[in-house]
């Protein structure tokens, strides 16, 4: 008999073309046939895999849900449509969004007898009007999801369109609707009002929308979307003062991102005396690009440290930035270069993007019909096309801006070069002396050092993140405390190659800040700062970020370690409000102790920080960085041998089997250790 008639399934005998051996299982309940192959319907999948859609479920998924719905009404606007726009954020977990746009269409669907067109966009993956280029020349993207997402993932979704003269209401909750479409009263207006309440099933009890970051979403889909009127009304009882935002604002810019450009710099010291902007259509009439720049110093002229560069497609945020960042930088540094070369500065053919780049405050804000990005959530714009798109547009209008004001392109292209030559000196000087007031050593771009000559009292904090370095920027002390954001996880120096590391941009500026050398050649009267701070996210991610640098400082500069310069900062888990108390929680096990104590039967509000970006600056301040408030751990190693030898063979072998490849050592060195680990604050 032939192994294929012992299946046990007649049905599945023809199909089977490998061994039985191979091929069938080896009892009843490890069979799999039809009946194991489940199907899930409408908006099921949403919320079985929220992370595929949103990327997540943390504090910036939360965050993304208002952003769907508010692009919508953005969408609107931008086609002509709506002229005003209201965000209300009702309490913790519920916000409003309402625009005067032309309504959601209530009419039945031609596809869906018996089901309103209302009804099918709010319950139905990949369904809307942004598929039909006659309907939206642009929105923020083909993905088909948005409304339909944000109703999966809300515990309850109210829609209230007025249209047709009359005004129509249904209700939703977690995807599935809860009421009929009900027609109301007669009305003269037109719109959307879409309230929605985040699902603590999905989020955790925890998850509440920040007003500050409401606040900030509304303000920028303002200036993206010029001419267009936002209102900005949250309830007061979620405000407290270290927000210093108001309960209620309009925002209104009728030049777009020039006027939000020249509100942000207001007063501070800059090169151009006017901002450069504009806005240029793309060929074929598939989109536009909009800017605004101008260069930032400090009180003696140099490059400034609040410089900023953000871009923007179909108005929404692209934080890993993309191909319209790429054209704008090219343009602008190619139009610096070329000025240059006109009035015969030789100086200007060392210029790289890097040096023009180093101090602008510049927005760049694309609209595309058909944009590409690089994941879900829509972080980092691929069109090739926009890139060349993009440097088109703005090589003439900036050529002639510099031409028409010779002494101000005059001012900025020196500015430039001494940028230029900074940076080359710095890379022909292996170790640099700390800045002083009056002789300033170039250093990484990225790097926002602190003032202070001398290193007693001066610190360095490594920081996980663009987005932690810029608040930990505005809540450090300039005078001794310095910043340097990572991008991601580091190179992990133990299982890589030299020449790996050789390569490796971010570590070996990290040497060159740090100044004192290598393990074999170490300085430590070269010695930039006094304490050497890795402050990353209190998550899993974060935790393995800071392994990584201990890693390296280990591997590279274990003289750090011994003379007491490395530390590692000690994040709060938990802010708990209970009224107008507000207190900072290290573990779960603090956070079940006060809830159960000092704070029970007490009303509570629980705020979970999933990474430092999502503090405000005086919050990290207090918790993180002062001296006076912030707890630290101190890295040490065992003691030198006597023979002089930097470790003992045991501890290289414990970081070498760490560190490496095969990951059975790190659970056999966990499962044995972890019974051991106690306080280890100092």
């Amino acid at each position: 008999m032939s192994r294929v008639k012992q299946h046990k399934n007649k049905n599945l005998a023809k199909f089977a073309k490998i061994p039985y051996s191979d091929w069938a299982m080896a009892n009843d309940k490890q069979s799999y046939d039809a009946s194991d192959i489940q199907v899930l319907e409408g908006l099921e999948p949403v919320r079985l895999r929220p992370g595929m859609y949103i990327g997540g479920t943390d504090d910036k998924a939360v965050h993304h849900l208002p952003i769907e719905i508010i692009d919508n009404s953005i969408d609107e606007a931008v086609a002509g449509f709506a002229k005003k726009i209201i965000v209300n954020l009702i309490d913790a977990k519920t916000i409003e969004i309402t625009d005067d746009g032309r309504g959601i269409p209530v009419d039945e669907h031609p596809k869906y007898p018996g089901k309103s067109a209302l009804e099918v966009i709010l319950t139905t993956l990949h369904s809307g009007g942004k598929f039909n280029n006659n309907v939206y020349k642009t929105s923020g993207g083909l993905h088909g999801v948005g409304s339909s997402v944000v109703n999966a993932l809300s515990s309850e979704m109210i829609a209230t369109i007025s249209r047709d003269g009359y005004e129509w209401t249904q209700s939703f909750s977690r995807g599935k609707p809860t009421s009929e479409l009900v027609r109301g009263v007669a009305t003269k207006n037109h719109g959307t009002k879409i309230r929605f309440t985040i699902d603590d099933e999905i989020f955790g009890t925890s998850a509440t929308f920040k007003p500050i970051k409401i606040y900030r979403m509304a303000r920028a889909k303002s200036f993206l979307s010029r001419g267009v009127h936002v209102e900005w009304h949250c309830n007061p009882s979620l405000l407290t003062e270290d927000m210093n935002i108001p309960a209620d604002k309009v925002f209104y810019y009728p030049n777009g991102v020039a006027d939000f450009l020249a509100e942000k710099t207001d007063n501070k010291p800059r090169i151009l005396p006017r901002i450069f902007s504009g806005t240029v259509n793309f060929p074929d009439d598939s989109g536009r690009v909009e800017w605004a720049l101008t260069f930032l110093t400090d009180e003696n002229g140099a490059a400034s440290d609040d410089g900023f560069f953000a871009s923007y497609c179909n108005t929404i945020a692209t934080i890993d930035g993309g191909t319209h960042e790429a054209g704008f930088k090219s343009a602008i540094t190619k139009g610096i270069k070329a000025y240059g070369e006109k009035v015969n500065n030789k100086s200007a053919a060392n210029i790289i993007s890097e040096d023009v780049f180093d101090s602008v405050a510049a927005i760049v804000s694309v609209f595309y019909k058909s944009p590409q990005f690089l994941g879900q959530t829509k972080e980092k714009l691929s069109n090739p096309e926009i890139a060349r798109y993009t440097e088109n547009a703005l090589r003439d209008p900036w050529e002639m801006f510099l031409a028409s004001d010779p002494k101000t392109a005059n001012a900025l292209l020196d500015f430039v070069i001494n940028l230029a030559n900074a940076r080359i000196k710095t890379k022909q000087v292996k170790d640099i002396a700390r800045k002083t007031p009056t002789k300033r050593a170039r250093m990484p771009v990225k790097l926002a050092d602190c003032t202070k000559h001398g290193i007693e009292g001066t610190e360095l904090f490594i920081v996980e993140g663009e987005s932690a370095g810029g608040t930990a920027k505005q809540a450090r002390d300039r005078a001794t405390q310095a910043i340097m954001p990572l991008r991601g996880k580091v190179l992990n120096v133990v299982s890589n190659s030299d020449e790996r590391f050789g390569a490796n941009k971010e570590l070996n500026e990290l040497i060159d800040i740090i100044g004192a050398g290598t393990v074999k050649d170490w300085d430590e009267s070269k010695l930039r700062y006094e304490k050497i701070i890795v402050m990353t996210d209190a998550d899993v991610d974060g935790s393995h970020i800071a392994s990584l640098l201990m890693a390296f400082f280990y591997q590279m500069m274990p003289q750090l370690i011994y003379g007491g310069h490395l530390y590692l900062s000690c994040p709060p888990l938990y802010k708990l409000t209970c009224g107008t108390e507000s207190v900072y929680v290290d573990s779960d096990e603090e956070l079940e102790e006060l809830k159960n104590g000092k704070y029970k039967n007490k009303k509570l509000e629980i705020s979970r920080f999933k990474g430092l970006g999502e503090m405000m600056p005086n919050q990290l301040k207090e918790t993180t960085m002062s001296p006076k408030t912030r707890r630290l751990i101190r890295i040490d190693l065992p003691a030198r041998t006597d023979d002089g030898a930097e470790d003992t063979e045991k501890t290289r072998t414990i970081v070498s089997e760490l560190m490496g490849k095969k990951p059975e050592f790190r659970f056999k060195f966990i499962t044995e250790h972890a019974q051991f680990v106690k306080d280890l604050f100092v």
